[in-house]
């Protein structure tokens, strides 16, 4: 028996308008990348990680659970699940985070603050006042919901009167910049990835990696945000040969999120297909999206090396 999609969306979206994030997070867990890093709160010009990248250990706790009771009798509880999360946070119930995964991801965010600070770009931070995006309640077609969470987030930068956001992940780029704008009158920000703005300021390499690496693209990025050159520049300054694998580009093939969320196994599925596009041009595959990254990496089952494109550029921008 499938998970049922309404009740499944529903706790999301329930957690979303209660608590202001799909999976709520303990604010020291959110902010914790940031420690000894030294960026100061606010400023016109703020990085803005959208939770995503602290989310994932969490949705991967979840899933597993949820991989667990798909297609048995247990999804017939999800129900009361969903009306007892109401009154008090169940996502703790169902599987604790991995702190590997949690140093990991943490890992990625202060790499990408370093890459900036090398670049020169001066940038603030909101530390526990900042807000999840809502990328997966907009996934899932929650407009109503969405749209009332987007006034808190807005609201929140204008606070601190935020003018420039730069973004870390895919996701929450296309929220901020494509989505938000039909969502809010008024709405004045101007938003880029991280990755632009590592072009624009012509950050220059001080090492040579002399790897090899299949590139996967984000569909976000690809499709809807027109982030397809920075990547493989930036990759290039670093000494990367990037090979393409089938479906790469603007018609980039899937990894299997936020699928994962409803249908853990066909996302599971769709990963591992992406997994044997990488394998047949490289044993190393690149991704800049925190979904795409836990999602292969799972499917590829050792068999392939894949991480996160800060962890390329870091070693060899600093």
């Amino acid at each position: 028996m499938a998970l049922p999609t309404g009740e499944t969306i529903g706790i999301l979206a329930d957690n979303l308008r209660l608590r202001n994030s799909v999976l709520p997070i303990p604010g020291k867990n959110a902010t914790r990348w940031a420690g000894g890093l030294g960026i100061p709160r606010g400023g016109e010009t703020v990085l803005y990680t959208g939770m995503m990248y602290q989310l994932i250990p969490y949705i991967e706790a979840v899933n597993k659970s949820q991989e667990k009771i798909e297609d048995t009798w247990l999804v017939n509880f999800i129900k009361v699940g969903r009306l007892m999360n109401r009154v008090i946070n169940i996502s703790g119930f169902m599987g604790r985070p991995s702190k590997s995964l949690q140093a990991d991801y943490n890992k990625m965010l202060a790499n990408i603050a370093r890459l900036l600070r090398q670049a020169g770009v001066e940038f603030g931070y909101l530390y526990e006042d900042e807000l999840y995006s809502g990328a997966l309640i907009y996934d899932l077609g929650m407009d109503d919901v969405l749209a009332a969470h987007a006034q808190k987030v807005y609201a929140i930068f204008k606070k601190y009167g935020v003018k420039n956001l730069i973004t870390v992940d895919p996701h929450t780029t296309n929220m901020l910049r494509s989505v938000y704008p039909a969502l809010i009158k008024g709405y004045d920000l101007k938003v880029k990835s991280y990755l632009e703005v590592l072009v624009e300021r012509d950050i220059k390499p001080k090492h040579s990696l002399g790897a090899e690496v299949a590139i996967h693209d984000s569909c976000v990025y690809a499709r809807y945000e027109n982030v397809l050159n920075e990547q493989r520049t930036l990759l290039a300054g670093a000494g990367v040969k990037v090979s393409e694998p089938p479906g790469a580009g603007l018609f980039t093939h899937c990894c299997g999120g936020p699928a994962e969320s409803l249908f853990p196994k066909k996302a599971k599925q769709k990963a591992r297909e992406r997994v044997e596009q990488i394998k047949s041009v490289a044993q190393n595959g690149v991704t800049m999206c925190p979904i795409c990254f836990v999602n292969l990496q799972k499917a590829a089952r050792g068999e392939i090396k894949l991480d996160d494109i800060s962890n390329y550029l870091v070693r060899a921008y600093l």
